[in-house]
């Protein structure tokens, strides 16, 4: 085994990775959120070539000694000034001439936030300069690279998760009516909902509190919290 050990530090001591060519690698980010009941997504106006003046998902490439995650973080503060959000990985793109310059592989991260959240969380500014409705995006003559690909293929993701999990209630306040949580649900999965059907299948994900709005223009409605031990 020593034997071993030894002839693979020297090997790795000769080996010459410029033997091969290597594609670059970048993060693209998807941030979700809703604002007077449109689904949203952040983007930017590319400042530079390709795509100059196109919108664009934030992104970067990651560095040689940066994790995917460092690159997401660093890349989003960076050109939106958010942070402290949390992401998970969606999907790897690798077509071959899906960026004009060179091979370029992008990993792409989604996170799903509550307007509320997501302007806490900017720290240069207003962040709903950067929100796009997310149905006039995948309309658009004009987006960056792959960008619109990519949307639509988040779009579609949150729109099969929601019926069996509980992805919708990121988009929620802390507090929240059942009214308002079922239009976020039409909202994502893109059609009406019967309320009587709808409660029945969130009961077990939302428990009650004490509080109420206060009915000044309409009836009161109670507010939910979301049940901490629903296991959906």
């Amino acid at each position: 085994m020593k034997k071993t050990n030894l002839e693979e530090k020297e090997f790795l001591q000769k080996y010459d990775s410029s033997m091969f060519e290597k594609p670059s690698v970048a993060v693209d980010v998807l941030i979700f959120t809703i604002e007077d009941d449109v689904l949203k997504v952040v983007m930017i106006e590319r400042e530079e070539f390709p795509y100059k003046g196109c919108l664009a998902l934030p992104g970067v490439f990651v560095g040689i000694d940066e994790s995917l995650e460092d690159a997401v973080k660093r890349g989003v503060k960076a050109e939106t000034g958010l942070k402290d959000i949390y992401f998970e990985q969606l999907y790897t793109w690798g077509e071959v001439k899906r960026d004009p310059r060179m091979r370029i592989i992008s990993v792409s991260y989604m996170a799903l936030v509550s307007i509320d959240q997501l302007c806490k969380k900017a720290t240069n500014g207003n962040v709903r300069q950067y929100l796009h409705p997310v149905e006039e995006v995948l309309k658009a003559d004009e987006i960056a690279f792959d960008h619109q690909k990519i949307i639509a293929y988040a779009r579609e993701r949150i729109k099969n998760k929601v019926d069996y999990s509980d992805i919708a209630f990121n988009f929620m306040p802390e507090k929240f009516t059942l009214p308002r949580l079922q239009k976020v649900y039409e909202i994502l999965l893109d059609k009406p909902l019967y309320k009587a059907n709808f409660r029945k299948k969130i009961s077990p994900m939302v428990l009650e509190t004490d509080e109420s709005t206060s009915g000044d223009a309409h009836r009161p409605s109670k507010y939910y919290v979301k049940n901490p031990n629903c296991e959906e």
